[in-house]
């Protein structure tokens, strides 16, 4: 690469260098829905009691963790993917978005390693244990699996109501997206907070047809986010973006037509560019 190249990708518009932390961030959230299988993956191993004791197959419990740690370490992408971006609106809610998503993602991690123990006793013990053993190993495989049901909770239900309120916020008033978006995401969070305290306090199951379409209105929000950052971008419209562009505009660099629509269309901008 010669010098003057190596100037142009080092001078690259920092509109641009948005749109390709949407298309990031919106990719990484399409990845967090991978892990919806695991509700068949993980069979009885959640819920029976008498499971650690077997001789099941374990090898759906171990692609649903690997898919829940896919998806642990997606959801905190997202989150320094968009910072750079919405930080520019609020800083503190942006390190605060950061912090949700860690933590998210450190549930996600814990409730794994609990399933993965109960695959390690189910293996090693379970169908050798004796009556005097039987015992114990229920005792541990049960609270093993409560240990996953309360992360769970934390990490995959409530802290996704942090998330919303936080970066549903944060995009309303920036107006980087379409407004809809962020308002489903606020309307959707105070109703999945019902879901978390009605699970918490035994009312409804943290599997059943009221907690699921409590969880519906937040499900779409992420899913529809993810699919606008991946094809449309950030609005070049939303002050962040006029503010990015003057500041290139004044800087005498070219404003990079990078805003297009769909990701392919940075794609060949830069291939144009090289």
């Amino acid at each position: 690469m010669t010098n003057a190249s190596r100037t142009t990708a080092a001078k690259r518009p920092p509109i641009d260098a948005m749109r390709k932390h949407a298309l990031v961030a919106g990719l990484l959230y399409l990845i967090t829905f991978i892990s919806i299988p695991t509700l068949a993956l993980y069979g009885t191993v959640k819920t029976d009691p008498a499971w650690i004791l077997g001789n099941a197959s374990v090898t759906g419990v171990l692609v649903g963790t690997v898919l829940e740690l896919i998806v642990a370490l997606a959801g905190i992408g997202t989150a320094v993917a968009l910072y750079p971006v919405i930080r520019r609106q609020n800083e503190g809610m942006g390190l605060a978005f950061v912090t949700s998503r860690t933590i998210e993602g450190a549930m996600i991690f814990l409730g794994v390693v609990s399933l993965l123990s109960l695959v390690t006793l189910q293996q090693d013990l379970g169908a050798a244990a004796g009556a005097a053993d039987a015992p114990s190993l229920l005792t541990t495989g049960a609270v093993l699996s409560a240990t996953y049901k309360w992360t769970f909770l934390v990490g995959q239900t409530l802290m996704p109501v942090v998330n919303a309120f936080v970066l549903g916020t944060l995009l309303y008033r920036s107006g980087l997206v379409p407004r809809a978006l962020p308002t489903l995401g606020l309307i959707g969070a105070p109703i999945l907070l019902v879901s978390v305290l009605l699970q918490l306090f035994g009312v409804i199951d943290n599997v059943s047809a009221i907690s699921g379409l409590m969880v519906l209105p937040i499900f779409v929000w992420e899913f529809s986010l993810g699919l606008y950052l991946t094809f449309k971008g950030f609005k070049a419209s939303a002050p962040i973006m006029v503010a990015a562009a003057a500041a290139t505009a004044a800087a005498g660099e070219p404003v990079a037509p990078a805003m297009s629509v769909r990701p392919q269309g940075a794609i060949s901008t830069q291939a144009g560019q090289a």
